[in-house]
């Protein structure tokens, strides 16, 4: 076992109180960072080794100690202890313990301020890669499904009523475009993540010739930082992740409420798979979408994590902070929850079914084609406001007689306008509906084929 004195006890007389310990722990939480830790710790010491201030021997002495604390750490064979208070203090006792002299002199060079900054960039930068790769799962999971509902029709809605009818496909590539944008944002965020803060020390640099762009390309970081006091207080990357993480989440239970609605007796749109959803203790025929509800629920616990980085930071003043270390659990979390919920999303996409005729049938009742009659009378040169006023009067009257607008009889439709003749059935079918909308971005299905056929070449390129 390490031992618990603490490195930096030399200026203190009394020990600390064990209330403070219990409650300015990190290791709790952050020996999560350990590969990270490893990671830069045996990154330093080569570059301690480049710059003649340890030698050769000792910097593989650490590096071989370092990997064995990882293999004991990944074992489950390390002790962590509390009075050593976070990961870095944790594993480097160890790393003295197990090779003595070479072990003191890793930390030469470096503070915790500018090592706490670079695990966590690098843990980031490996968690903005993963769920980049979950959402593309999930794209390629919607984009699978797209493929056959280009032709199934359903009626798209403008404050949850019923206006005009679209192509399924188009709709789950709606989402598609959401996720898209996810991942941009993923990528942009994840360039301000990669640089590099070791070397910055405290808050000051040091007075040692520390060879930076070496360690930096050890790390594979694009860049140093340019500015230490900067570099060791600047959390902005998490917080920008955490607000990519909440337009993930949002974007999610938008998709979770639709899902939801569409799986409701009220719609019957479409049918979750059994294994994504679950029962009632009481009521046995129930079938809920619990899943969906989940994932809709924890988009609020992610927007919350990104409320508190912001609060956290908001009254700090240069340099690092105590603060900071409050900074780990709510991107930790962040982390997991976006990754878990994409994982379970994109696992349910594939077992829902979608109810191609009730969904045609809710299209017709609706009065979705009304505006392709509107447009049908401009084209027949009726000033758009007279041909919106002309239609509200046809639909009122087809409500009146139960009727959708494609029953009611030419002689009917005239009386409304005696400019309409018998070719406006072919605007008032679903069908010539959707066909209409034939310019880029519309959802008729030869410009829906398109827009999938290019998403797919995005997703794989």
């Amino acid at each position: 076992m390490a031992s618990s004195k603490k490195p930096w006890g030399g200026r203190f007389t009394e020990p600390t109180n064990e209330l403070v310990e219990a409650f300015t722990e990190s290791i709790s939480f952050d020996a999560r960072l350990y590969k990270q830790d490893i990671q830069g710790s045996i990154a330093h010491s080569k570059m301690l080794a480049s710059i003649d201030v340890i030698s050769e021997s000792e910097a593989q002495q650490i590096e071989n100690g370092l990997l064995a604390i990882a293999e004991q750490i990944e074992a489950g064979d390390f002790e962590w202890s509390t009075q050593l208070e976070d990961v870095h203090m944790n594993i480097e006792a160890r790393l003295t313990d197990a090779i003595g002299e070479a072990g003191k002199k890793l930390h030469t060079g470096r503070s915790r301020n500018d090592q706490v900054a670079t695990d966590i960039r690098l843990y980031m930068r490996e968690a903005a890669d993963d769920v980049v790769a979950l959402i593309h799962t999930l794209q390629r999971n919607l984009l699978a499904a797209a493929d056959n509902e280009i032709d199934t029709i359903l009626p798209g809605f403008t404050h949850l009523q019923v206006a005009q009818p679209i192509s399924l496909a188009h709709h789950l590539l709606a989402w598609n475009e959401m996720l898209e944008r996810d991942v941009e944002r993923l990528q942009d965020c994840r360039r301000r993540i990669n640089v590099m803060p070791l070397g910055s020390a405290a808050l000051a640099g040091t007075s040692f010739a520390l060879d930076r762009d070496l360690t930096c390309e050890l790390l594979a970081f694009d860049r140093p930082s340019r500015n230490s006091l900067d570099a060791v207080s600047d959390r902005d990357f998490l917080i920008e992740f955490a607000a990519a993480a909440s337009l993930i989440m949002m974007h999610l239970s938008r998709m979770c409420e639709e899902i939801i609605l569409w799986a409701s007796e009220s719609y019957k749109f479409v049918d979750i798979g059994d294994a994504f959803c679950t029962g009632s203790s009481i009521m046995p025929q129930k079938k809920n979408p619990d899943i969906a509800e989940i994932v809709r629920g924890k988009s609020g616990r992610v927007i919350g994590n990104l409320q508190a980085l912001l609060v956290l930071m908001k009254s700090q003043p240069l340099a690092y902070n105590r603060d900071n270390q409050e900074d780990k659990e709510p991107i930790f979390d962040t982390v997991d929850t976006v990754a878990r919920s994409l994982q379970v999303f994109a696992a349910m996409i594939p077992s829902i079914r979608f109810n191609s005729e009730t969904m045609y049938q809710a299209a017709l009742k609706g009065y979705a084609t009304a505006t392709d009659l509107a447009e049908y009378l401009v084209r027949l040169q009726v000033p758009f406001r007279d041909a919106h006023e002309i239609v509200g009067s046809a639909v009122h009257y087809a409500i009146e007689q139960g009727k959708p607008l494609s029953d009611l009889s030419l002689s009917e439709l005239q009386s409304f306008g005696a400019m309409i003749q018998d070719d406006v059935y072919d605007v008032l079918t679903l069908e010539g509906s959707v066909n209409a909308r034939s310019h880029f971005g519309g959802t008729a299905p030869a410009r829906v084929r398109e827009a999938l056929a290019a998403a797919k070449q995005r997703l794989s390129s």
